[in-house]
């Protein structure tokens, strides 16, 4: 993975602290998830917020190979 250094406002990097804080991110890391949602919800206007952070957390739980059979009906 590259890396680059960049400037970004203080208040936003503020407030990634506090934020990945909470969800047991760096700063850094916390901008790259922002980042990463963002650039999905540009690519896709019509899906909502929910359905993108849960198709995160389905393709995290598929490369853990944490599914679970769904069974119709």
């Amino acid at each position: 993975m590259t890396t680059a250094s960049i400037r970004l406002e203080g208040s936003l990097v503020e407030k990634a602290k506090i934020i990945g804080k909470a969800q047991s991110r760096s700063a850094a890391k916390q901008i790259e998830h922002w980042a990463k949602i963002g650039r999905m919800m540009e690519d896709n206007p019509d899906l909502s917020y929910e359905f993108v952070q849960q198709s995160l957390i389905a393709k995290a739980e598929a490369e853990a190979e944490e599914l679970e059979a769904y069974t119709f009906g």
